[in-house]
């Protein structure tokens, strides 16, 4: 074992609450149980069922009220996975209560929510981090890395494409109302964008157009946008999430979370939707205690397809890596795992070595901020149909 492995081995372990016990809850949940370095000691949900298993599974402390889990004086962080809309009031007050903090994305739905939230990071002191975006995936960080060490030359352009079919999935009705975040820009393309700022760097400009064509789910369910940054990059990226074509096929049937799946013919999720009882019931089965979460991840995580063109080659993602297409040919460069699970596992980490290390992470409450501030940019491009550029 390095001196580094023995340091961390020596370091207590966080204690995380999670607050909100739904279908993102029960993902990191997940993580967190096989993370070394995390223990979870507390939960927060308004419903009794998901609390229930929780406190059963862990034996840990259960509440049904956020301001409870806060005074928690044994949680040393939270994870907020509650709905969008309270992500920002929550952060601040998990934040005015001495806990650390690690917020699934969005940080906020508008920009004085993320400067309210930023305020108070620099006013207490206490680490934040906005996450799970696949910005965190493993293979996604390697190919950062390899832009920035120059191997492959100047930066082109990153192809982000993904057809999938969130659109029809259960989901709390407010998920498709726009003045509540609703649709796909804030719930799915959020990951895209995240994904693309940590390869290209600063966006100075935006030109999109988002629409919706399904009738059944009155929201946002299309989004091709044009990112263009400083540094001369661009990024075109498209997600469409009606549930017909699936770009999985594309990625060896290998679904977003790492695990294999079925072949999607003829919109099986799109007919489980149609023929639902209702959507309380649905979102209720989703909760923690409800659906089985699948445990083996034999692949890495993915969001649709990512494509990197650079001077001297091109990059693209594998089931364990990224492959890189250069002028000797290709060749396939394996990613370590890293520990616990990857995705929502190096998002731990990152809290992690920002509470017991001291170390920054770019996934800080400015980096959120400008997650959001780019999503708006979007909305705003496609109503105005013109480019925008941004501060």
């Amino acid at each position: 074992m390095s001196t580094e492995s023995q340091d961390r081995a020596a370091q207590p372990a966080l204690r995380l609450g999670i607050a909100g016990l739904g279908l993102a809850g029960a993902f990191m949940i997940r993580a967190a149980a096989v993370h070394p370095h995390i223990q979870l000691c507390a939960g927060m949900d308004p419903l009794p069922r998901p609390r229930e298993a929780f406190a059963r599974q862990f034996g840990a402390k259960v509440y049904a009220d956020f301001q409870e889990l806060c005074r928690d004086t044994s949680v040393e962080a939270v994870y907020i996975a509650s709905p969008h809309r309270f992500h920002a009031r929550q952060a601040i007050e998990a934040m005015e209560h001495g806990k650390h903090v690690l917020v699934e994305k969005p940080l906020a739905l508008t920009l004085e929510e993320c400067d309210a939230v930023v305020a108070a990071v620099d006013r207490t002191g206490v680490q934040l981090i906005v996450g799970h975006t696949h910005a965190f995936d493993p293979n996604v960080r390697e190919m950062r890395r390899i832009i920035q060490s120059g191997e492959l030359g100047r930066l082109g352009m990153i192809l982000s494409f993904n057809y999938n079919d969130f659109l029809f999935r259960p989901h709390r009705a407010d998920e498709f109302d726009p003045e509540r975040g609703g649709g796909i820009a804030f719930n799915q393309l959020a990951h895209q964008i995240e994904i693309v700022r940590l390869l290209g760097g600063r966006v100075r400009a935006v030109r999109a157009s988002v629409g919706a064509l399904d009738n059944t789910r009155p929201a946002a369910g299309h989004c091709t946008a044009f990112l263009d940054f400083e540094n001369g990059a661009a990024a075109p990226v498209t997600l469409r999430a009606y549930d017909f074509f699936d770009s999985d096929e594309w990625h060896h049937w290998i679904a977003e979370g790492g695990a294999s799946k079925q072949p999607n013919r003829n919109g099986s999720t799109r007919s489980t939707f149609l023929a639902r009882t209702g959507d309380l019931a649905a979102h209720e089965d989703l909760g923690y205690g409800g659906r089985t979460l699948p445990t083996e991840q034999p692949y890495l995580p993915h969001f649709g397809l990512i494509v990197v063109t650079c001077e001297r080659g091109d990059m693209g993602l594998s089931p364990t890596g990224i492959v890189v297409h250069g002028l000797n040919g290709n060749r396939e460069v394996a990613v370590p795992r890293g520990v616990g699970r990857p995705g929502q596992g190096d998002a731990l980490d990152d809290l992690w070595q920002a509470v017991r290390e001291g170390q920054s992470s770019i996934h800080d409450a400015r980096w959120g901020r400008d997650t959001v501030e780019i999503i708006l940019a979007v909305l705003q491009s496609s109503k105005a149909r013109r480019e925008v550029l941004l501060p």
